[in-house]
């Protein structure tokens, strides 16, 4: 009878994966055989993202730029590549690190911190300053089924020199200004790349295995990984923490995996958080702290809870963040107008405004 062909190239890697499982000794304990299993097997089996996924940003383009090729690419980040690097550069020299929708906020909103101070130079049409006032000031709101809108239907926008307070919509003036500022416009991505928490970023090699890139993705919460061929000095593949995810979920029904992917969750020794520890925000809190506070813990998403801090109501992740930035061009952020584009796989980098740079060294 023959074997049923594997539903995908991930699937592929999942019977590669049994094969191993079987093979390994049988005095190793299931954690020691699954590690073994994952070192086997080299990167450069992890199937190609497609080509409109491994793109790179030029380190002279603008924000503006920046935001709107991610927004066409479906994607959450891209590999910044230093226009002022010769043609036969290393990949270390060849980019200055990964530009993201979360790292552009979070270092706008440094900027505002700085501005708060008195030194930062205000750009003609939106001052950084500004800019920050009023998007501290969003808050999340309830729709009437009960589950937050990200960004909420409404904010009110509050003078950063006064208690005055004015009505502002999402989808109003304040979008339309800061897509159309120049400080926004004329900031190049270069210009930001103190902002970027590796430099360039951390690296795969085609050699090595798939347990260093788990290991490198749990470790140090990275999103998304490059695959850098060394011989060119180029980005030849990124694998994503949503691809692995899928490719996990393609071997569902394998033996390997149902020895521990049926197990229920307290059966996993994972470690249980007390209950004062869960980072949330609640319902009536700005949608920048939010933001804030991913950057801060190093995490991807928080909960929203209502005012007693008990309840969740909905959740807020990195993702939606790109939403702050490109909204005046899609769609309203207000109720079920807001841009649900739930059906595609995005691929995201952790990054850090607050972290000082490392560099990765061959």
């Amino acid at each position: 009878m023959e074997m049923e062909s594997p539903r995908s190239p991930e699937a592929e890697i999942g019977r590669r994966l049994e094969d191993l499982w079987e093979e390994t000794e049988p005095q190793l304990t299931p954690s020691e055989k699954l590690n073994s299993c994952f070192g086997d097997v080299p990167v450069s089996s992890f199937p190609p993202a497609p080509p409109s996924q491994v793109i790179e940003i030029p380190s002279d383009s603008s924000l503006a730029d920046a935001v709107e090729t991610l927004s066409k690419r479906m994607i959450l980040s891209a590999p910044v590549r230093n226009v002022d690097a010769p043609e036969d550069a290393s990949w270390i020299d060849r980019y200055l690190g990964i530009v993201e929708f979360a790292g552009i906020a979070m270092w706008l909103l440094h900027q505002s911190e700085v501005a708060a101070h008195g030194t930062a130079v205000s750009a003609p049409g939106l001052s950084i300053s500004g800019l920050a006032a009023k998007l501290g000031s969003f808050k999340f709101r309830r729709s009437a089924s009960g589950i937050n809108d990200r960004a909420g239907s409404e904010a009110a926008a509050t003078s950063a020199n006064s208690g005055t307070e004015a009505a502002a919509s999402v989808s109003g003036s304040f979008f339309q200004s800061l897509i159309s500022s120049d400080f926004y416009k004329n900031t190049k991505v270069g210009d930001i790349s103190g902002s970027f928490r590796w430099a360039p970023f951390l690296a795969l090699q085609t050699s090595d295995s798939f347990l260093t890139m788990l290991l490198l993705l749990s470790k140090y919460r990275m999103k998304s990984l490059p695959v850098v061929d060394l011989g060119e000095g180029k980005i030849e593949n990124i694998i994503t923490q949503s691809a692995v995810v899928h490719m996990l979920a393609e071997c569902v029904g394998l033996p390997w995996f149902e020895s521990w992917g049926t197990k229920k969750l307290s059966e996993l020794g994972l470690p249980i958080m007390k209950p004062y520890r869960i980072i949330k925000v609640k319902e009536d809190e700005p949608v920048l702290r939010a933001f804030q506070l991913m950057q801060e813990k190093g995490i991807g998403g928080l909960p929203v809870v209502d005012g007693s801090g008990k309840k969740a109501i909905g959740n807020i992740s990195v993702r939606d963040v790109q939403y702050l930035l490109t909204a005046p061009k899609f769609t309203k952020i207000t109720g079920p107008s807001r841009p649900r584009i739930s059906s595609q796989r995005y691929e995201s980098t952790s990054t850090t405004t607050e972290s000082p740079r490392r560099y990765c060294r061959r």
